[in-house]
């Protein structure tokens, strides 16, 4: 038996909506466990004062890429059948620098305001409402951007095959990076902590 399963016709759209939903479910409650439904909290990392934040979101990077890597050494899924949206390189450099502006001024990102709009906090509803707002503005300003949105299209594309390097060898990289990411985080902290903003 082969993943992913979908591909392999195993179960409809409208179950496939269901995983995602109970998924996506599990994932904002140990987001909200793991304290990233405070903006304090999420916000500290930019202050090198709390890097909870890289270590969970890097630790959970690693651990599926290398759960990928092997599941497809061994046969089990198909890396050619998962999903993977084209790179359009630009526009999605200044996606991401707005996203990273907006992380900062608000302390939430779209998905962890979620979380803090489902326990009720205040500052999590209003960035949730901004997030709609800017939404609906893209919206209509679409027309005018629509030219750098779909610009520096480079396709389907991996790191491995952009840098012409085999798969194993990009995971070693990136799991050397995450535990020089690691160390650099725990210095990081025990030299930012007690200082004030």
């Amino acid at each position: 038996m082969n993943a992913p399963f979908y591909k392999f016709n195993f179960f409809n759209d409208e179950v496939s909506l269901i995983i995602a939903f109970v998924i996506g479910i599990g994932f904002g409650f140990f987001l909200e466990r793991a304290g990233f439904g405070s903006a304090r909290k999420l916000a500290a990392q930019f202050y090198f004062r709390d890097m909870s934040v890289l270590k969970v979101m890097f630790s959970a990077i690693v651990t599926a890429m290398i759960g990928l890597f092997y599941l497809n050494w061994i046969g089990f899924i198909d890396l050619s059948l998962v999903y993977k949206g084209d790179t359009y390189l630009l526009p999605q450099i200044a996606g991401g620098m707005l996203l990273g502006i907006g992380f900062v001024v608000g302390g939430y990102c779209p998905g962890t305001s979620c979380v803090a709009v489902s326990t009720g906090r205040i500052d999590g509803i209003i960035y949730l409402v901004g997030v709609i707002a800017g939404i609906f503005f893209f919206g209509e300003i679409f027309p005018l951007l629509s030219g750098f949105f779909y610009s520096t299209n480079m396709g389907e594309i991996t790191l491995p095959q952009l840098i012409n390097l085999p798969y194993g060898l990009i995971v070693f990289l990136v799991v050397l990076m995450a535990i020089s990411a690691f160390a650099g985080a725990e210095w990081a902290e025990k030299k930012f902590r007690n200082k004030k903003t």
